[in-house]
């Protein structure tokens, strides 16, 4: 009896702790489908209230690395044309430790660039988790790399001889 009644706890215990992840992970998914569609509306105030104060843009070009100001600012212009980008999440994986206020995810993504990856931190800001860093970079097939490193050579090699110098 009492190893039924051990054996009950334990799995009653798992199931409440699935239960939560899976909540926080919904949770995390929910937010990340609405600061997709924001942008995609071109919705400048629901996207951007969506990150942290100190969130920070990792974007396609080696030059795109912004804190929140300096992304606002090149995204405005975008936002305000009302066409800014639209990403479609093809798949997603969300990592979260028990009771952590961190987590952190990758995912696919269907972009107007093509199949695109992202990935990101979320913190849990009060009651709502939001996005505190993201990379977004373009997937790039293994067989065409040779091919994308011949087409960015001489671009790759300017931004190198500018870092060197600063």
């Amino acid at each position: 009896m009492k190893k039924l009644l051990i054996l009950f706890i334990v799995i009653t215990s798992a199931s409440l702790f699935a239960q939560q992840r899976d909540k926080t992970e919904m949770a995390i998914n929910s937010q990340l489908e609405k600061w997709h569609k924001a942008a995609a509306d071109a919705d400048f105030d629901a996207y951007y209230d969506l990150m942290t104060e100190d969130a920070v843009f990792i974007g396609t070009d080696a030059d795109e690395n912004w804190q929140l100001d300096q992304f606002k600012a090149y995204a405005k212009p975008y936002f305000d044309k009302g066409k800014a980008w639209s990403f479609t999440t093809l798949e997603r994986t969300v990592y979260h430790p028990k009771k952590s206020k961190i987590a952190w995810f990758d995912e696919l993504l269907d972009t107007q660039m093509g199949i695109c990856r992202g990935s990101g931190v979320m913190r849990l800001d009060g009651k709502n988790w939001k996005v505190q860093h993201y990379v977004l970079s373009i997937a790039v097939p293994n067989e065409n790399v040779s091919e994308l490193t011949q087409i960015k050579k001489e671009h790759d090699s300017l931004l190198r001889a500018k870092m060197r110098d600063n």
